[in-house]
């Protein structure tokens, strides 16, 4: 029997155990939770033959499926390599995934922000639920989720004024709501206040401020950054791809060094992360940022701002481009013209910020995840769930993208975005006529003393 079967292998199919944890980093327990062979043959279609008796968590199934059928093709590999192959399978399946909805366009990217930020909302609240065994507490998680209905209604609600203005101005209801929409959130999450401080039961005051405590830190952790993402979005696709890909990459490229080159540990959180995997996948990153960054540049479809048509209603990215993304020639410094023979170089100006972006990804983003190992080892939990087979949960997969998309936020603000005229002239729209032949006035004045509107007349 090859060694992932020893792994593998289970008792008889009337046997009714709990498995023992997983290996892991000290101090961490595997899940409890096991499947019989019979349900695991009905899940993975093989026979008993093909497939010897065992007890497997739900989340290993595939993970278990796949190394016995490398041990059944490739049966001379060890089980380090037999894991990499696993781990790289399943990382091309959900590379691939990320390309699909990239094709479908915003809409679905939007979505799909959605629902990663419902389900790592649902781990970090089950784990609280578990681990301070909350289940006689009233009303817990019900309040839990109004918290998550109230503070999406307040993010998205304000992203929805600010994007989809023309729209909302054009329907009643959608301007009354918009009008109003802070004292009605506000009024929303009173609701909730109050329902907490009414369910409040003796002998479990402090844990119940305790799981009140773990509902907003979880809520400040993933929805406000969640909000940021989907900001980032409209201000062009390559906002969104380039960070997240940047971090892929680094996550991916910091492994690889590190499996076949690591030998000094990085940090004790850790222990299986090593310096070499770290300064190889800084490296890797910012090569990789500069080439998607240039080819992407290229395309109006990621370039151009995300907007929406009033017309057709549906998102359009077409735009002419900004000076962000036409090439442009820089000159080369003279200590490196000795080296690679050019005195200048054409590039677009976003690579140059594309290598902020990485640089970011690849030294600062995996601060996210050692955060995140070291919230797991004071639980003791291996993972945050057990969704994707191999990986873990969403949020062990998102931990460090929720940093990144923070900063990229930031950046943009910092150093790219400017007054956008189209959203002036819509609150400009708003105001009372009054208002607007002040303004007018005003702006005639300014732009006579410039001795711009003269010009103008001229023409």
């Amino acid at each position: 029997i090859s060694s992932s079967r020893k792994r593998c292998a289970l008792p008889p199919l009337s046997a009714s155990r709990k498995v023992p944890p997983r290996p892991q980093e000290a101090e961490d327990e595997g899940a409890e939770s096991t499947v019989s062979l019979c349900s695991t043959e009905r899940k993975l279609g093989v026979s008993r033959a093909q497939f010897p008796s065992c007890d497997v968590q739900r989340a290993e199934v595939l993970s278990c499926f796949l190394a016995l059928n490398f041990s059944n093709f490739f049966p001379s590999l060890w089980p380090r390599w037999k894991n990499w192959w696993v781990r790289g399978i399943l990382t091309l399946a959900m590379i691939t995934f990320f390309f699909i909805i990239i094709y479908l366009g915003p809409m679905v990217l939007m979505t799909i922000v959605m629902c990663v930020q419902i389900k790592c909302f649902h781990e970090i609240i089950t784990i609280g639920y578990n681990v301070y065994h909350s289940y006689d507490l009233p009303w817990f998680r019900t309040l839990s989720w109004y918290f998550l209905l109230c503070v999406n209604y307040f993010f998205y609600g304000e992203t929805v004024t600010d994007y989809f203005f023309t729209l909302v101005q054009r329907e009643e209801p959608l301007r009354i709501l918009s009008k109003y929409h802070r004292f009605i959130s506000f009024a929303l999450y009173l609701t909730g206040f109050c329902m907490f401080v009414l369910s409040l039961v003796k002998k479990h005051y402090r844990l119940q401020f305790y799981m009140f405590g773990w509902t907003h830190v979880t809520l400040l952790i993933v929805v406000t950054q969640s909000h940021l993402i989907i900001h980032n979005l409209f201000e062009g696709m390559i906002w969104f791809i380039v960070p997240i890909s940047c971090v892929i990459c680094n996550d991916i490229m910091a492994y690889m060094f590190g499996f076949f080159f690591g030998r000094t540990p990085l940090i004790k959180l850790s222990p299986k992360k090593t310096w070499e995997g770290f300064i190889g996948g800084f490296f890797a990153t910012v090569l990789f940022g500069l080439l998607l960054s240039y080819v992407m540049s290229g395309y109006r479809c990621f370039t151009c701002p995300v907007e929406f048509n009033n017309d057709t209603n549906s998102f359009t990215v077409d735009c002419e481009p900004s000076e962000l993304f036409q090439l442009q020639e820089y000159n080369i410094p003279l200590v490196l013209q000795s080296v690679v023979g050019w005195k200048t170089v054409r590039m677009y100006p976003f690579q140059i910020h594309s290598i902020a972006l990485s640089t970011f990804a690849s030294l600062i983003g995996p601060f996210g995840g050692f955060f995140a190992s070291g919230f797991k080892r004071a639980f003791k939990i291996k993972d945050f769930a057990n969704t994707i087979p191999g990986h873990g949960g969403i949020m062990d997969r998102f931990d460090c993208q929720y940093l990144m998309a923070t900063f990229v936020n930031v950046y943009i603000a910092s150093f790219i975005r400017g007054p956008n005229p189209s959203k002036l002239i819509q609150q400009f729209l708003t105001l009372r006529p009054d208002q607007q032949l002040h303004i007018f006035n005003t702006l005639k004045a300014h732009l006579v003393d410039k001795g711009m509107l003269g010009s103008l007349e001229d023409a």
